[in-house]
């Protein structure tokens, strides 16, 4: 029998909220050894419910993060022109291939940049990903925190006017046009053939535990509205969806793993002092398994 997140069981993985709404941390699992299929099938009810969960003191390495990461489904490989490209490891950080701190017009620096604002991982792919997993080889010793908003709670508490906005709408995500946004230097002209824009869902009820918003910094446009009206609406809608009450700020310590769903939580990193100190974080991504628009309502 499949296990379900509320079981009391000692045996069991143990689940802590972390947020009134959503987040809980998941201990009593060592990812080192794998996951059975019924601990697979824990965490993915588990995640189909939190949105965000927190395994602290998983001191594991690429191909352990992988086997863990594909529990949950088939993974993507990474897009040209960040570290990892063509695997299905992304290496986010600030440390160059020499092990110096890279320097702030570095590339992946850069990179690092547009991760600081609020987005769906994958949103510019026409079938954008399921869930992320994220794990932490080092930390500085302040900032670079990761916050995640939940649309879900977002949704459930938005005004019926907007909701009547959103119902039905379907949003234009542009990769090209939210990386022009902190430099024009991120996106290579491959990757712009790679990653023409998409139409998203702006609302996801895929989910058995309620709609979704789904937006992000990759949104640039509202199909049927003019371009003022649509960016109003959007920057309506995300200052809604990321106000604190429906945001979790999760502190990271080395060898914490974080699995978050893409189509549930909006996320963004933290600055921190990236000219001082060492970040290195390595994510999988987990592929979606079909376009917004056929869960669309």
């Amino acid at each position: 029998m499949a296990w379900s997140p509320e079981r009391e069981d000692m045996t069991m993985p143990q689940l802590t909220p972390l947020h009134p709404l959503f987040a809980a941390r998941v201990t009593g699992l060592d990812l080192r050894r794998g996951v059975t299929p019924e601990e697979a099938a824990w965490l993915r009810a588990a995640l189909d419910r939190h949105s965000v969960l927190v395994l602290p003191g998983q001191e594991i390495d690429d191909a352990q993060q992988i086997a863990f990461s594909e529990a949950f489904g088939p993974l993507e490989a990474t897009r040209p022109g960040a570290r990892g490209a063509g695997s299905p490891l992304i290496v986010l950080s600030n440390i160059a291939r020499d092990g110096s701190i890279a320097a702030p017009t570095d590339r992946q620096v850069l990179n690092n940049l547009a991760n600081r604002a609020w987005h769906h991982d994958s949103s510019f792919k026409p079938v954008p990903a399921r869930a992320s997993a994220l794990s932490a080889r080092e930390v500085p010793a302040r900032g670079g925190e990761t916050e995640f908003a939940s649309m879900r709670a977002a949704w459930a508490a938005l005004p019926e006017a907007l909701r009547a906005q959103v119902r039905g709408r379907v949003a234009v995500h542009d990769f090209a046009w939210s990386r022009n946004r902190v430099s024009p230097a991120l996106v290579a002209e491959a990757e712009r053939a790679q990653h023409p824009p998409v139409r998203q869902a702006m609302l996801l009820e895929e989910n058995p535990h309620g709609p979704a918003l789904y937006l992000g910094a990759h949104a640039r446009s509202v199909e049927g509205m003019e371009e003022a009206e649509g960016r109003a609406l959007i920057e309506a809608l995300m200052a809604h969806a990321t106000q604190p009450t429906f945001v979790y700020r999760h502190a990271w310590a080395r060898h914490d793993i974080v699995i978050w769903d893409n189509r549930a939580v909006l996320h963004r990193a933290t600055p921190f002092d990236s000219d001082a100190e060492r970040r290195l974080m390595v994510r999988t991504t987990i592929a979606g398994a079909g376009p917004t628009l056929a869960a669309a309502a």
